[in-house]
């Protein structure tokens, strides 16, 4: 067979999927060289929303923020990685290296195996990566678990400050084998997230979670906003243009986002 190489393009999975990869590692160092959100998108390229989508993303699923947001000064702000940003990046790039060396000594064995049992381990591979829609993935620990007849509530500490509650089918959390002290992935589409501005209103919704406006994409007739919670993390919802400008929704405005529990969906990887 032809000489092959596998080149590495390295993902690192926490317990609830894959939390960083190439191009995710790539907008962090241009966000450190750029000091712009903006700037670095276009270097790695990304779309403007693709790069804050990630950022977002991020920072949900790691103990701590990578990236923050930095206001005022000379050039009216911008976007800088935090030391434990730092650091990552740097742990990243030094296991890539090893393992490119491992990929390279499997390069050596290839002639060993026929380029029928390689292909047929390629598609195995992309058969079992997985992506969601959902925009909100939030990583977190069982803190609790309630049977409710059928019902399973599951409460999920995302960190010190936040906490989120989930209902799901007994047969569910039997399957996914939860336990107290069980890292799991919390899902919730944006289209499930709703917006408040005033605190004194009385919601049935369990998940409420404050914080404040930091971006507005707007479209011709839905909006997606994005608060971020005390704690760094963020929340997206999708909101109708209408209502964007009833609620006089703006960056810097105080808003909480609630959902129901039932809208939450858990996942855990093995």
């Amino acid at each position: 067979m032809n000489a092959t190489r596998f080149l590495a393009r390295m993902s690192l999975d926490t317990d609830v999927g894959t939390a960083l990869s190439d191009t995710r590692i790539r907008l962090l160092e241009s966000i450190e060289r750029e000091g712009s959100i903006n700037r670095a998108a276009k270097a790695v390229p990304l779309s403007y929303k693709a790069a804050w989508d990630a950022v977002d993303t991020m920072n949900n699923l790691a103990p701590e923020p990578l990236v923050k947001r930095v206001a005022g000064g000379r050039q009216g702000g911008g976007t800088q990685l935090t030391d434990y940003g730092r650091r990552i990046v740097a742990m990243y790039r030094a296991l890539e290296i090893e393992y490119q060396a491992t990929l390279d000594r499997l390069t050596e064995r290839l002639k060993e195996v026929n380029d029928g049992d390689v292909q047929s381990f390629q598609k195995l591979m992309q058969r079992m990566s997985m992506k969601t829609s959902a925009r909100n993935q939030f990583a977190g620990t069982i803190t609790g678990l309630r049977v409710g007849g059928v019902d399973y509530e599951v409460r999920i500490q995302l960190d010190p400050q936040t906490e989120i509650a989930a209902i799901i089918t007994r047969a569910s959390a039997e399957n996914l084998g939860l336990a107290i002290g069980r890292e799991v992935c919390a899902l919730v589409k944006s289209s499930s997230v709703m917006l408040v501005t005033d605190r004194s209103v009385k919601l049935t919704a369990r998940n409420q979670l404050w914080g404040e406006i930091s971006a507005i994409h707007e479209g011709p007739v839905n909006s997606e906003v994005t608060l971020t919670l005390p704690s760094g993390r963020s929340v997206t919802c999708v909101v109708t243009a209408e209502s964007c400008q009833e609620l006089e929704l703006a960056p810097g405005t105080p808003v909480g986002a609630f959902f129901k529990a039932s809208s939450v969906i858990l996942a855990v990887y093995e």
